[in-house]
């Protein structure tokens, strides 16, 4: 079995080539400009779990290519929140304290699926 090591991509254009060639090589590249982030969550959300400390544009960028992503996102914002459930109200699954703004969202556009997702107080 071959492993990898972190590439030391460099330049901003070696490291968007890498990724446009393979999205999954952002898990390789160490410390990738936000140019390069948003390129590679922009072809799966999923690759966000590969970054560190993503900025806010990147998560937004990762849920809305797939709104399941918010998964690996470490404390997303309401705003992160509310575009994963508008994309896929069922991506709320993931977020382990939604706000209340969330909630209501959810709450008032998917009533009949409400009680799947929060317990009655």
């Amino acid at each position: 079995m071959k492993y990898v090591k972190k590439i030391k991509y460099k330049s901003l254009a070696e490291q968007l080539k890498a990724v446009r060639e393979c999205g999954f090589l952002i898990r390789y590249i160490h410390n990738p400009f936000e140019e390069v982030q948003l390129e590679a969550v922009s072809r799966a959300g999923e690759y966000i779990q590969y970054i560190h400390n993503p900025s806010e544009e990147v998560q937004l960028q990762a849920v809305a290519e797939c709104a399941e992503s918010i998964a690996c996102i470490h404390n997303p914002s309401e705003e992160v929140q509310l575009r994963a459930v508008e994309k896929s109200v069922y991506s709320i699954r993931y977020i382990h304290n939604p706000s209340e703004e969330v909630m209501k969202y959810v709450y008032n556009n998917y009533r009949c699926i409400f009680n799947e997702f929060f317990e009655e107080v």
